[in-house]
């Protein structure tokens, strides 16, 4: 370019010129600078226009962008190339499952060095998978499983297989099946080769007693969503996260925006000052008993409870079940039903505090919350006294009950988004897959499933619930570090931290009724804290 200036600026007759006047340098001047602007400007939108056209290509089903240069050091990131469901036009077609849709691998960006380190409860993968960590996991022990079994699953090459085995309540089957595949589109061709029985229902059946004896073989190694202290069940995300169809709770990502917003729309401390449930009491005997506590003529408990009836609300359109709208009270209360329930994390999710009936089950992330700095424990016996205890304590300690409500909440929303769900489920099957001491095969009977099989061939809410869930384009950053198991003394440290802020709350609990004496229900309690 330079050189081309130069040469045009040598090759032109400036002595003719000067003898005919300063008028005609000047025209001369303009025209050459015009003449030069347009030849920059030629090149310029040539340039851009190749950069703008330069579209994705696909080697080996492994997609490359081509568009990523930029100055040394510098470089642009990535466009994000988006796969919708591609599913076949007319009624009479069969969806099949296509090799050339969707990439089978993806190059990331990061380096290992950068990724950031999962959150604290990742560790309990570790703990989960403890009981096969010396000998391993025998196809001998994989078929043990199918006796409660609802699918056997198997990921060969990326792609995954689904052998049924019996009918799941409602579709919870299905939506655990279709997150599977929405975490092999997020990281294709991540995963390794595994095999593995999913149980549906809600208790934990793996009885850790049965396989303590001298030279007994391993537990089988069965998935569900909750264990409890008793079990070695493998505890895995459940399927509403990717939408509960049946009682029209939408997919986690789009609900936990909602919440956000249904959070920001009254101040914590304008809220109603009671503890708020709203739940089918009907399931179990501890739900019943809560219901004791509920407003009545004669005895105001500070809890403000109803029964939920879902054929009704199906009949009438969900009106009364918005998640969302559901933050409007200081304090929710979480309680269990027929084992651990999904309502949880909705709770959670409220900038109320949380007032949590003693569990016992846990899901895969609630191992690693405290008590006193995401939730104020609440007796499972007993359980009115230990509620509005809590709602006098708290209303008396406003910025405390506040702090305790917000703690759980950011941590819901920080670390517990989707990408993290995600990055759990590609762990645990990633540590879990180390373990296997046999090949995994495609059983007969099984049938490969994809988004296409899954999504097209349903409608209604189910549909709408998979299409807002579907993962459209693989990840651009690979998942977080996984962090290493527990140390024994760091375990044993927690479980007694977070027994001791359990007595502590209970001996300030004894101290309050102690010294409760009959007065009426708008003075102000004493309270030892």
């Amino acid at each position: 370019m330079q050189r081309f200036l130069a040469s045009s600026v040598s090759a032109f007759p400036w002595r003719r010129l000067l003898k005919k006047g300063p008028e005609a340098v000047y025209a001369a001047l303009f025209f050459l600078i015009l003449f030069t602007a347009t030849y920059i400007s030629s090149i310029w939108l040539k340039t851009s226009t190749l950069s703008t056209n330069s579209k994705p290509t696909v080697t080996n089903q492994t997609t490359i962008l081509s568009d990523k240069h930029g100055t040394e050091g510098h470089e642009k990131p990535r466009k994000r190339i988006e796969f919708p469901l591609k599913c076949s036009v007319g009624g009479n077609q069969t969806q099949t499952c296509s090799t050339t849709h969707y990439p089978t691998g993806f190059e990331t960006e990061d380096e290992p060095s950068s990724r950031a380190v999962c959150p604290e409860y990742f560790r309990w993968i570790h703990e989960d998978l403890r009981p096969w960590k010396v000998n391993g996991i025998t196809r001998e022990m994989v078929e043990k499983a199918n006796r409660t079994a609802h699918f056997r699953l198997v990921i060969i090459k990326g792609r995954a297989y689904v052998e049924k085995l019996k009918k799941s309540i409602q579709t919870r089957d299905v939506f655990t099946i279709w997150g599977i595949l929405q975490l092999l589109r997020k990281y294709p061709g991540r995963l390794p080769d595994l095999e593995l029985m999913f149980d549906c229902n809600d208790r934990p059946v793996i009885r850790a007693r049965d396989y303590r004896r001298l030279n007994m073989t391993g537990p089988p190694p069965l998935f569900r969503y909750c264990g409890d202290r008793w079990t070695e069940d493998i505890v895995f995300p459940d399927w509403s996260f990717w939408g509960w169809a049946e009682i029209n709770i939408k997919p986690w990502e789009h609900l936990l925006k909602e919440i956000k917003k249904g959070n920001e729309k009254k101040k914590w401390i304008d809220k109603e000052p009671y503890a708020y449930w709203k739940g089918n009491p009907f399931v179990a005997k501890t739900r019943q008993d809560l219901l004791k506590c509920n407003v009545s003529e004669t005895r105001d408990w500070n809890a403000r409870l109803y029964v939920q009836d879902w054929i009704r609300e199906s009949r009438q359109g969900f009106n009364q079940s918005d998640l969302a709208s559901q933050c409007t009270h200081r304090y929710k209360i979480y309680i269990e039903g027929w084992a651990w329930s999904v309502s949880e994390k909705y709770i959670l999710a409220c900038d109320s505090m949380t007032l949590l009936v003693k569990p016992t089950f846990h899901d895969f992330f609630l191992r690693s919350l405290q008590p006193m700095q995401h939730y104020w424990p609440i007796r499972d016996k007993d359980k009115c006294k230990s509620i509005k205890h809590a709602v006098d304590w708290g209303n008396r300690y406003k910025q405390k009950a506040q702090t305790i409500g917000k703690a759980a909440s950011d941590f819901i929303q920080q670390e517990l988004k989707m990408d993290y769900v995600y990055d759990y489920m590609f762990h645990l099957l990633n540590e879990y897959s180390k373990l296997l001491k046999f090949e995994p095969r495609v059983p007969v009977g099984a049938v490969e499933l994809c988004a296409e099989t899954m999504a097209c061939p349903r409608s209604g809410s189910e549909k709408k619930f998979m299409t807002q869930s579907l993962v459209k384009s693989p990840s651009q950053k690979s998942p977080c570090s996984l962090p290493p198991p527990f140390e024994p003394t760091s375990l044993r440290d927690f479980y007694g931290t977070k027994l001791n802020l359990i007595r502590r709350v209970e001996t300030w609990e004894d101290t309050y009724w102690k010294n409760f004496t009959q007065q009426s229900q708008t003075d102000q309690p004493l309270i030892n804290s």
